[in-house]
């Protein structure tokens, strides 16, 4: 009998764990929602700040520096690497393939000569690479209380960013994150920062002969417009990676559930056959103790 109460107890403790996944998977379907709603919605803005960017840019010509934001320090030594990650785990392998990324990007840059130096941004990130460039660590960025508001935590981030880029702390920032793509695809990624780099597929405007002419100046509109493009690419990294965390949290609870449910059939299954051979067994003794009578 003492068989036949663990399987029970098993069974048991299974069915309270099934009940917990499928409330996770629920719970993280309602967020990917909204969280998917926030990310498709930033990037026509993201996109089109980028156009901006990029066509201010083409029209300063060729050899103009234009703000530090722009042109750079003119060197490469020193590289700034900020490694998104969430803040919670049970999303699957969603926080392992960014920080593997992460790993590979630090691996070369120090192999490279480079000196670098980490912010990390959400807490699943800061644990998994603290064991091997703890010593690299400059900030952490804690989402913790960000819940689906994360303007404040990007202009924040990005202020930081670009003050420790004016103290010539570093000459280089990539940002390590996971870009959604769909529910079951998020990918790691590295966007370099600083120096703003515009996306290379960005639209141009074809002037077709004509001359604009900027009042301000260029440089002068980019360096209000910059530290802006700046927090609207971090702002849409952050939104990516909460979307990307939600579907992996709900695709990563379902398999859970699912699995939970196959292992209750076998455990139910494995149960019923002890259960039958335990009631044969004491039929068998008492048609033997009948029969002796």
């Amino acid at each position: 009998m003492s068989g036949l109460k663990e399987l029970k107890n098993r069974i048991s403790s299974v069915k309270s764990t099934q009940k917990i996944t499928k409330a996770k998977q629920m719970v993280a379907a309602a967020k990917l929602r909204r969280a998917q709603e926030a990310a498709e919605a930033s990037k026509p803005y993201a996109s089109r700040m980028a156009n901006v960017v990029a066509n201010l840019t083409a029209a300063m010509g060729e050899g103009s520096s234009g703000p530090r934001l722009l042109a750079g320090t003119g060197e490469d030594k020193v590289h700034m690497a900020a490694v998104m990650t969430a803040e919670r785990g049970l999303c699957g392998g969603f926080n392992a393939n960014t920080i593997k990324a992460a790993r590979l990007k630090l691996q070369e840059l120090l192999g490279d000569g480079k000196e670098v130096k980490v912010i990390t941004v959400g807490k699943k990130g800061r644990e998994a690479l603290k064991g091997e460039f703890s010593h690299l660590f400059v900030d952490h960025v804690d989402l913790s209380d960000a819940k689906d508001k994360f303007a404040p935590y990007a202009i924040a981030f990005g202020m930081d960013l670009s003050n420790r880029f004016e103290n010539h702390e570093f000459d280089v920032a990539t940002l390590v994150f996971s870009e959604f793509k769909n529910v079951l695809v998020q990918k790691p990624v590295a966007k370099q920062l600083i120096p703003a780099e515009a996306p290379e597929d960005a639209e141009t405007v074809d002037l077709d002969g004509a001359i604009y002419a900027y009042a301000p100046s260029e440089p002068e509109i980019l360096e209000e417009l910059l530290p802006r493009y700046l927090n609207t690419q971090i702002l849409s990294a952050m939104l990516e990676n909460a979307a990307g965390e939600q579907a992996a949290s709900m695709t990563a609870m379902d398999n859970a559930t699912r699995n939970a449910g196959e292992l209750i059939d076998g455990l139910t299954l494995q149960y019923n056959r002890a259960r039958q051979a335990q009631i044969t067994k004491e039929l068998i003794e008492i048609i033997s103790g009948a029969e002796a009578l």
